[in-house]
């Protein structure tokens, strides 16, 4: 199964892939967790409760074409049902139009009937690091601070 999602944000493609792969930014619309990795092809990706005692997510990245192109894997482990469905691929992809980008965050090779904890959560993570980067405010919709 693949979900996808298209959003339009008035920001450049520096400042978006900035706010992507800085784990202080992240954290500010990724649920309150914090990201960590160097982003180069190979390296490991750890996601992780603030205080850094659970572990919520690890993969691997793929792919890095900065400030454009990002691809991950991505396995959770925030509760027992997740960890079942395995390892899947996040991509994201940058295109600047005019003073804002075109982003789109493809989440795929899932499990047909995957748990929607898995993917869910994207509209309001997107949506997060669309009103900080336009704003500088952090969403409060319920959830999105969830780990903070």
């Amino acid at each position: 199964m693949e979900m996808r999602y298209e959003f339009y944000i008035k920001t450049n493609a520096d400042r978006l892939w900035h706010a992507i792969v800085d784990p202080d930014i992240r954290a500010k619309y990724n649920f309150g967790a914090r990201i960590r990795s160097d982003w180069t092809d190979g390296a490991s990706i750890e996601m992780r409760t603030p205080d850094g005692a659970a572990v919520l997510g690890t993969g691997d990245v793929l792919e890095v074409d900065s400030p454009r192109r990002l691809v991950h894997t991505i396995a959770a482990h925030w509760s027992p049902e997740v960890e079942d469905e395995g390892i899947s691929r996040v991509s994201w992809e940058i295109e600047p139009i005019g003073d804002s980008c075109r982003l789109i965050l493809t989440h795929d090779q899932l499990n047909d009937d995957a748990n929607t904890e898995i993917y869910g959560g994207w509209p309001m993570v997107l949506s997060g690091l669309k009103t900080w980067l336009e704003t500088g405010q952090l969403l409060t919709t319920p959830g999105s601070m969830m780990y903070a």
